[in-house]
């Protein structure tokens, strides 16, 4: 860390201090729980129902609730000892290699920003519900700019409508598994007078219907339907008080992360049956609506857009700020660094922001292909940078080792060293293998694999060209 801070120039220590910790624990909580909280969980779910059972899905989120802790530990651990904005890729750089850390910051803006245009589309069309007579375009640029607006004001008031956001969402889930507890219990009949059909879903079809293979199969839909928990990586630099503010923000992210994902997955799976489930509907409306709530479809369209106008809040944040890492790195021109007076990466947000746009544009022009594309890379992406961090920690720890230095100086440590880094890094390489045995998720290792090595083949173009500018205007 101390041999990175002396390599850095004036102004990327200027830009970089220009951020503002203005977060506190609640909102790096809200932050965590938004990017999570969202179309992964709203409609994967069902997905994951049809495929591996409604038993082999409470167990595939199990393993993927496992998979994101370890994670989440070896992040807390690099956060806490370089707490700094863009995170992650960074901690690539340092302990990987440079072209890895490149090509993890791309995957995870490209992850995002593509996020953006789903994210828009999404809230056009549960807008319609209410409104059938509006353009859906009217309600995408209308939202773009409620976003774009959310982001730019100051760091702080972004915290705070992700704040409000996410607490709507977590408010729903908490009354979608109380009630949905109560009708396993029969307190709430289901619709048709009948009680729930708890057991009869988990031994109909046998706990397994379709072996293990499809549990490994779905686990990237599984650990993207996690994803969003490293945000709170990112957003390292603009914290109060980093090294108490982040363990705290970790623990008690995860520990309602595997309430509100299993609990909602118990539930899910005991009221749905698996031959109704599937991405065509979110399993959350069908449920509502065999238990016979009243308003069911306008509770649940509103809740969706609320989770889908946070993820998308989350999102350009995220993406904002790896662009901001990128340039403050001097991969990028210096542009991408300014601030506004602010304190917020203006031209960053604006260039994602685009992005996203360009996203929006390809799932109405080619839904089919383009976007499909993109939108599959995003599952692969997230596996990718997740393993990123397993691999840095890992490196990070042994650095830290070697150069003779106490344990008991780390402000933050995770425990059982190097089992949890080299376990999660595992069961992140058997989540994108498990992706090669399904037909409808294998496109994400053909668009991702080459999006990867053409990420490393940038990196050695635009650094050899920075080479030789660099000692031309040495040699003048």
């Amino acid at each position: 860390m101390e041999n990175y801070q002396k390599s850095q120039t004036p102004d990327q220590k200027q830009s970089q201090n220009h951020f503002q910790r203005t977060m506190k624990t609640r909102h790096l909580v809200m932050l965590s729980l938004g990017g999570v909280i969202g179309t992964g969980l709203f409609f994967n779910t069902g997905y994951i129902i049809s495929e591996a059972g409604p038993a082999g899905t409470v167990l595939a989120y199990l393993i993927g609730a496992l998979v994101v802790y370890l994670v989440m530990l070896c992040l807390g651990e690099l956060a806490v000892s370089m707490p700094e904005t863009g995170a992650f890729h960074t901690y690539a750089s340092r302990y990987i290699s440079p072209a890895t850390g490149y090509t993890v910051a791309w995957l995870y803006w490209l992850t995002w920003t593509v996020a953006l245009g789903s994210s828009f589309t999404g809230a056009a069309m549960c807008m319609r519900h209410w409104f059938p007579g509006i353009e859906d375009w009217i309600w995408c640029l209308f939202f773009c700019c409620v976003i774009f607006t959310l982001n730019i004001i100051t760091t702080r008031f972004f915290a705070e409508s992700e704040f409000w956001f996410s607490l709507i969402k977590v408010l729903t889930i908490i009354i979608f598994i109380v009630a949905g507890t109560a009708t396993i219990f029969g307190f709430i009949p289901m619709k048709d007078g009948s009680s729930a059909p708890f057991f009869t879903n988990l031994t109909s079809s046998g706990w397994f219907p379709n072996g293990i293979i499809p549990i490994i199969m779905t686990m990237v839909a599984v650990n993207f339907s996690f994803s969003g928990t490293e945000l709170i990586g990112i957003a390292a630099g603009e914290t109060v008080n980093p090294e108490k503010t982040i363990p705290l923000a970790i623990k008690t992210t995860i520990i309602r992360l595997i309430i509100f994902f299993i609990g909602t997955v118990i539930v899910l799976s005991a009221l749905l049956p698996m031959n109704q489930a599937g991405v065509i509907e979110s399993p959350f409306v069908q449920v509502f609506d065999n238990i016979g709530l009243p308003y069911a479809a306008d509770i649940l369209n509103f809740v969706i857009l609320t989770a889908i106008l946070s993820a998308a809040n989350s999102g350009l944040y995220a993406s904002g700020r790896m662009l901001w890492s990128l340039s403050n790195q001097g991969i990028l021109p210096s542009y991408f660094t300014k601030l506004s007076k602010n304190g917020v990466p203006i031209i960053a947000l604006s260039i994602s922001m685009i992005g996203g746009l360009f996203a929006l544009f390809t799932s109405f022009v080619a839904p089919n292909t383009v976007f499909v594309a993109l939108n599959a890379i995003s599952g692969f992406a997230v596996v990718a940078v997740w393993l990123s961090i397993c691999a840095s920690h890992f490196f990070f720890r042994r650095d830290y080792i070697r150069s003779g230095k106490p344990l008991s100086a780390l402000k933050y440590k995770a425990p059982f060293y190097p089992y949890v880094p080299i376990l999660g890094a595992i069961m992140c390489l058997i989540a994108c293998i498990g992706l090669a045995f399904d037909p409808e998720q294998r496109i994400a290792l053909y668009c991702g694999i080459p999006f990867v090595i053409a990420c490393y083949i940038a990196y050695q173009i635009t650094n050899n060209y920075k080479k030789s500018k660099e000692k031309t205007n040495a040699d003048d």
